[in-house]
């Protein structure tokens, strides 16, 4: 089982907005470059990088995609935090 993951994320309070983000990424937009124009969390001047974390450091439900998610696709989470578009680029 992986012990360790990394991901993008993008933060935001209405799921359409998520939506919206969803599909620009499926048309090619960067996604470092919407996480900093959009995203609520402190991470998006990052461009979304969360760096490597561990498994259950992350609220439930992020932590279920970043540990069970396809690699490199796109997802919708929500969490106590608003809607999250997050791309998990690696697990160890």
């Amino acid at each position: 089982m992986a012990r360790t993951a990394s991901a993008l994320h993008i933060l935001v309070k209405h799921k359409e907005q998520a939506d919206d983000i969803l599909a620009k990424l499926k048309k090619g937009a960067q996604f470092d470059v919407l996480a900093k124009k959009h995203s609520t969390c402190p991470s998006g001047k990052q461009g979304g990088n969360l760096g490597e974390f561990t498994k259950g450091q992350m609220v439930p439900a992020f932590d279920k995609v970043c540990f069970n998610g396809e690699l490199l696709t796109p997802h919708l989470v929500k969490t106590k935090f608003g809607w999250h578009v997050v791309k998990v680029l690696y697990r160890t």
